[in-house]
């Protein structure tokens, strides 16, 4: 009899646990770039994120299963079957998706809509060859100089050489320009070049595939450089050389590469991620650009700021950068 009571006890503080919410559940905020106005996020599976990482039970699911390549890579599956398409209809209504602008609008898979192409016009490019574009449809967060800034939450710095994984190559940019942009599972998920240039690297890392939305990074910033990654060096003439990195995150079946040539132009397709919420990471050699005021007096105050790709989002510094050795 005792020990029935006490079984039934810790069931109930399981149970619990594992309903009580944890942590801040403050909605998230960011700066829509074409109004100024501050809008509230709609997050695709917000719940079911603030539980993973906001719940001592949701976090140990996080560890142990979530985070594993096999889980994303089952989902990312799921959504290649045909009648996957089904959940199209209600996902564009919910979020409010403008398909006026999509090449199609009938669809094999969720994950055709997901990677759709865009309109041939829909996302001008900003042609001057001494601006750089932002390379995706998302939220961004911009920093002129990674080595005097902390990253997103206070008293953290953004480790260089812990992402990129090469010590040689982390000492050109521990000094120079970082900009993320965050691609929800709402947005268009082809990325672009967002500098004209020579291809001269290609580095896969493996890791693993945290959620990399705020609700995840304010609880483990550090998760940018423990996901899977890919990331290519571009060789410019007016910036330097240039690394490009996309980052996988939870539910992202696979990024797939679609560019085919060495030499690459502004607003090329570098290629698209499968269903998930994703990241896209630029580094910039120092005194080699200026990032735009709007976009790092919005990064100070802790928000993100909403762009589409092909706009402006830096410019050349007209600094004399440091020769490389």
């Amino acid at each position: 009899m005792k020990k029935s009571r006490i079984f039934w006890v810790l069931l109930i503080v399981f149970i619990v646990v594992s309903i009580y919410p944890f942590g801040e559940n403050e909605p998230i905020k960011y700066i829509e770039r074409k109004s100024g106005l501050l809008k509230t996020e709609q997050v695709a599976g917000e719940a079911w994120l603030r539980w993973l990482y906001n719940n001592p039970i949701g976090e140990f699911s996080t560890y142990a299963l979530v985070k594993r390549k096999f889980i994303s890579e089952y989902y990312g599956n799921t959504m290649d079957k045909p009648d996957s398409k089904e959940k199209i209809a209600d996902f564009v209504s919910t979020y409010q998706i403008d398909m006026s602008i999509a090449q199609k609008q009938n669809f094999e898979s969720f994950n055709d809509f997901f990677y759709r192409k865009l309109k041939e016009n829909a996302r001008p490019i900003y042609l001057d060859s001494n601006v750089v574009v932002s390379p995706a449809d998302g939220k961004l967060l911009a920093y002129q100089n990674i080595g005097n800034q902390d990253f997103i939450v206070k008293g953290y710095r953004f480790n260089v050489r812990g992402f990129l994984q090469n010590d040689s190559l982390a000492a050109y940019y521990e000094q120079g320009s970082l900009i993320i942009v965050r691609l929800c599972p709402t947005d268009y998920h082809r990325y672009h070049f967002p500098v004209s240039g020579e291809l001269l690297l290609e580095t896969q890392l493996d890791g693993d595939y945290y959620s990399v939305s705020p609700i995840a990074l304010k609880k483990k910033i550090e998760l940018l450089s423990l996901n899977k990654r890919d990331y290519t060096i571009i060789e410019t003439s007016q910036f330097g050389h240039v690394i490009m990195a996309e980052v996988a995150a939870t539910m992202v079946g696979s990024m797939i590469n679609t560019y085919e040539n060495s030499s690459v132009e502004k607003g090329e397709e570098k290629g698209y991620f499968k269903f998930g919420g994703s990241t896209i990471v630029l580094f910039f050699e120092k005194n080699s650009i200026k990032i735009d005021r709007d976009l790092l007096e919005n990064t100070i105050k802790g928000l993100e700021t909403e762009v589409e790709m092909g706009e402006h989002i830096a410019k050349y510094q007209f600094n004399t950068l440091a020769p490389r050795k």
